[in-house]
């Protein structure tokens, strides 16, 4: 058991800080392997696995593919709502192979993130996956940013980050030509990458294991079987029934919900406690037009405000040569909402009433209403980045794409920042882990965060 992890308990009692105890229970696991779903050929109501994960993007396809070479006489299946997997958080994200400077000293999230981009850049070179080491600037452009800047590099040391250096404007001259700064953090392990790609191999090494995939699979429903079916050859041996909205039904041992957007939602659906919601916060991209892409070499942040719960718009290389400038951080009014103007009834009133969006607002009132107007003049937002390149002008950017993060807040207004895991009541609690949250950077760290997902899961289900 991993102890810096956080955990939520369920009516059933079960103690805040660790999972209890539990056995797989008297039905043990099948004799061999369960019939595989093949190329999508079986109808989703006739299959049945050992363990099931839902959710097909980078967290949830990375724990799959760690749990089956950790366990390859199991037979696992992967659920997805949509028609392809990791097109969510996975694929509208900017990236970034993140160092692990920004985070709490001993904290699991630095050393997950540490861990996680020396792994990630491994399983790259391995698997011939294109990527670019091309570094990153922490830049303070203001006399009053460069304490908050020595602090930040100090914390960086502190996590391990490898090849960290304070250079001064001279230096930052050589490695951005255009970049105006006092003083910087050089991050050369920072890097780039497709994580789509990076996912999708991992959903290809998952099913060359014997791992199954079944896309347009949104659940609705996670039980335990009441009766043993009439006429099936697995009994009671798969007490787990999860249904979906198709009325088709995926039989299991156990379940590990990795849901991202959704993952309060998935989570509820087995009785579990609702907090903490996701609350969606939209960030909208600009794009340097391809003519002015010579303005940026590598990635240039700001020197973050603590005071603030994101890191402030930044401008971001691309694989395609392409660069991003943002994003900016501003509320979704759909949890899938990637235009300005999406919207839905449902979750607006669950962002409402539910969470503590009130709280966080008016804690951060005046940092909300900025990002608001950043977000319809762009003129704001190219005036906060000629701080950093003067030579941009609102002529040379166009409007880009946007991503939405699932941001879990507690009833107080407070960001989750941890890694929550939870589990239903009575005896489905013995039988199932949801992720309820895999914070920033969970991309750059979804192999770390695997193996500690499949430590979990052995360990739970005494496996």
């Amino acid at each position: 058991m991993v102890p810096a992890l956080r955990y939520l308990v369920g009516a059933c009692g079960r103690a805040r800080g660790r999972f209890a105890g539990g056995s797989p229970g008297a039905c043990g696991f099948a004799s061999g392997r369960p019939r595989p779903l093949c190329g999508g050929s079986r109808s989703a109501s006739t299959s049945s696995f050992d363990i099931v994960i839902v959710g097909g993007g980078i967290v949830g396809l990375a724990s799959a593919r760690a749990l089956i070479l950790r366990h390859p006489s199991l037979s696992i299946g992967v659920l997805e709502k949509e028609k392809d997997l990791a097109v969510h958080q996975t694929g509208h994200n900017s990236g970034v192979i993140h160092s692990g400077i920004y985070y709490k000293p001993e904290s699991l999230k630095a050393k997950l993130c540490v861990q996680g981009a020396a792994l990630l850049y491994e399983y790259c070179r391995q698997k011939g996956i294109s990527y670019k080491q091309c570094g990153k600037l922490i830049v303070a452009v203001e006399q009053e940013e460069i304490p908050r800047l020595q602090a930040l590099y100090e914390k960086g040391l502190q996590n391990g980050v490898p090849g960290l250096r304070l250079i001064q404007q001279e230096d930052i001259k050589k490695k951005e030509p255009y970049c105006r700064g006092l003083m910087a953090i050089d991050c050369p392990h920072t890097g780039i990458v497709d994580y789509r790609q990076v996912a999708l191999s991992f959903a290809q090494d998952f099913q060359e294991a014997g791992g199954s995939v079944l896309t347009n699979f949104e659940v609705k429903g996670i039980e335990m079987a009441k009766e043993s079916p009439s006429r099936s050859i697995d009994g009671m041996q798969y007490p787990i029934v999860i249904k979906n909205t198709k009325g088709e039904e995926i039989r299991c041992q156990y379940v590990v919900t990795c849901a991202g957007l959704y993952s309060d939602r998935i989570s509820e659906l087995s009785g579990c406690t609702p907090d903490p919601r996701i609350v969606p916060f939209r960030g909208d991209y600009l794009l340097l037009k391809p003519e002015k892409c010579y303005l940026v070499k590598g990635n240039i942040y700001p020197v973050p405000d603590s005071r603030f719960p994101f890191l402030g718009v930044h401008f971001t290389p691309r694989m395609d040569g392409s660069i991003w400038l943002g994003p900016n951080a501003v509320l979704a009014f759909k949890r899938e909402g990637y235009r300005p103007f999406d919207f839905s009834a449902t979750d607006v009133m669950d962002i409402i009433i539910n969470s503590g969006l009130i709280k966080l607002a008016s804690q951060n009132f005046s940092y909300g209403v900025t990002e608001m107007y950043k977000a319809c003049f762009l003129g704001a937002t190219v005036k906060y980045l000629q701080k950093f390149i003067p030579e941009i002008t609102i002529s040379d950017i166009l409007r880009g794409p946007a991503g939405v993060r699932a941001q879990a807040l507690d009833r107080d207004g407070n960001l989750v920042e941890d890694f929550v895991f939870d589990a239903g009541v009575g005896d489905i609690g013995n039988r199932i882990l949801h992720v309820r949250n895999a914070p920033s950077p969970a991309a750059t760290s979804s192999i770390a965060i695997s193996g500690m997902i499949a430590d979990e899961v052995q360990q739970r289900f005494e496996l």
